[in-house]
């Protein structure tokens, strides 16, 4: 099968001149510590309609002929290229459908309709939504754009790979956000033209991760039931087009946990003042899991910022817990006037927040005279909450595992 060559890469740069918007980078100095280099992040989430998926639905959509703009365009997406697809349209002239899932985030679905798109929501998971998408192209005559396996929607989302060699000339390895794999195959198709000693590498979701098997099979397999909180990256199996780019052109794949995606998110939004959603923060995600893991200079490709502010809010609490930073602890305490006045004080008095306390004398384990006093508190990391801990056993308080 015939790759995206870096003309036609360069070409679409041209196309999206005006479109799209050359993307900031930003040092990561909290990062290079962990990496023994200059770690940079590559903000696409700043691009426009808060994703890259923008640059390969421009072009894709600008491709097509005459009688095909007529017969209108049809895209299912769990959120970014949805937007991509619609604004893309919008600006073309096209009229555009979009099919996506029925849990789609509402922050999307709104984005979608604003930029002109006739919405339906379809189905439980992405590939449901793509067959519904395929059938309404049969059924109407609209052209299917897929959201990764075409050669245009690498070619458009390549001319990332181009501005970050020219952001970063020196950078040794890009780590890209990999799904379907049209963003990590344009990139790499870029990078590896242009700078081949450069490491590209796929990042995915350990409960969403096809291309390992099917880099194993030398062939797209699909996987069961992927699960994951980054439903950008959320895709059962690989198309034909993208897993021949990440075959030829992708150095690793590696994938990283829930609990990383949480505590990537959770930086991003607290030291670099980004919000990243959690498909946009895997390879930030990747660099907190596999420390020392990548050559320096690293640039991270921040894929996308569409975040449902519900889904944010849940996925902050569980990056502060997996960064340690919550403490939960059952204490028994005597049965006296003060007694918790006390254990709050010391609380007050070691640095931590109190986030919720529960006082009980009702329990068959209780010894007479002893009260059970539940706490949550927020801490500074896992150091901190060893100081807790320890300080509050000095001062007396049993500890109940």
């Amino acid at each position: 099968m015939e790759l995206v060559s870096v003309e036609r890469i360069l070409e679409a740069r041209k196309l999206l001149s005006g479109v799209t918007r050359v993307t900031p980078m930003e040092h990561a100095r909290d990062l290079r510590r962990m990496h023994g280099g200059p770690v940079h992040l590559k903000c696409e989430n700043l691009q426009r309609t808060g994703s890259f998926k923008i640059r390969g639905a421009y072009t894709r959509l600008h491709g097509l002929s005459a009688a095909e703009r007529d017969r209108g365009v049809v895209a299912a997406s769990a959120g970014n290229h949805a937007q991509g697809v619609a604004l893309a349209s919008s600006l073309l002239g096209i009229s555009s459908t979009v099919f996506m899932p029925l849990r789609a985030p509402l922050p999307k679905l709104a984005a979608t309709r604003g930029y002109g798109a006739d919405v339906h929501l379809h189905g439980a998971v992405l590939e449901e939504t793509l067959a519904e998408a395929i059938a309404f192209s049969e059924r109407t005559g609209a052209v299917f754009i897929h959201p990764f396996d075409h050669i245009d929607v690498i070619a458009g989302q390549g001319t990332v790979g181009l501005e970050i060699l020219e952001q970063v000339p020196n950078v040794k390895t890009v780590l890209v956000a990999t799904g379907g794999g049209g963003l990590v195959g344009g990139v790499a198709s870029a990078v590896k033209a242009l700078q081949p000693d450069v490491r590209v590498v796929g990042v995915q979701a350990e409960d969403a991760a096809a291309f390992p098997p099917s880099l194993a099979a030398g062939a797209p397999v699909r996987i069961a039931q992927p699960h994951t909180m980054a439903d950008g990256i959320a895709v059962g199996k690989p198309g034909l087009v993208s897993f021949a780019h990440v075959s030829e052109l992708v150095d690793e794949v590696v994938t990283v946990s829930e609990e990383s995606l949480s505590r990537a998110v959770l930086l991003c939004l607290e030291r670099r003042k980004l919000v990243v959603e959690p498909a946009g923060a895997a390879t930030v995600a990747a660099l907190l899991q596999h420390p020392g893991a990548f050559e320096p200079p690293v640039v991270a490709i921040l894929s996308g910022g569409n975040v449902d502010p519900v889904l944010l809010q849940q996925i902050i609490q569980h990056g502060m817990t997996a960064g340690g930073r919550y403490l939960k602890l059952h204490l028994r305490v005597p049965d006296r006037p003060g007694s918790l006045v006390s254990v709050l004080s010391s609380v007050k008095d070691l640095g931590a927040n109190v986030l919720d306390v529960e006082h009980s004398r009702i329990s068959g384990s209780l010894a007479l005279g002893e009260v059970d006093v539940a706490l949550a508190l927020e801490t500074r990391g896992p150091q901190h909450c060893a100081e807790v801990e320890a300080a509050l056993a000095a001062a007396g308080f049993t500890i109940v595992p």
